[in-house]
């Protein structure tokens, strides 16, 4: 995956060090031609590629904080009473004295 962008730093190295060798050039002109030509270009690029797999963890780690909110939830939530006791009427029967 990141033999371009390797590869593509090595030319860029190459061209700045011809720069800096060249009569005519100048140390600060292979500088300039190494970030321009390489650093910057290879930063995009890789930036670019990782795209998606970013947006992969940031929706695996959405979908676990969900996960984990209904999870929080469900415990939280009062349960209904399910002891093995009948019911008793919480109203007493009228009209009927024992």
């Amino acid at each position: 995956m990141y033999i371009i962008p390797i590869a593509w730093l090595y030319v860029a190295l190459m061209m700045s060090v011809a720069e800096a060798t060249n009569s005519n050039g100048t140390v600060l002109g292979a500088i300039v031609t190494f970030v321009l030509y390489g650093v910057l270009p290879i930063a995009l690029m890789v930036y670019f590629m990782g795209t998606p797999a970013r947006k992969r963890k940031i929706r695996a780690q959405e979908v676990a904080e969900r996960e984990a909110a209904i999870a929080a939830h469900a415990a939280a939530s009062i349960q209904p009473d399910t002891g093995s006791q009948t019911p008793t009427d919480p109203v007493p029967p009228v009209g009927k004295e024992a």
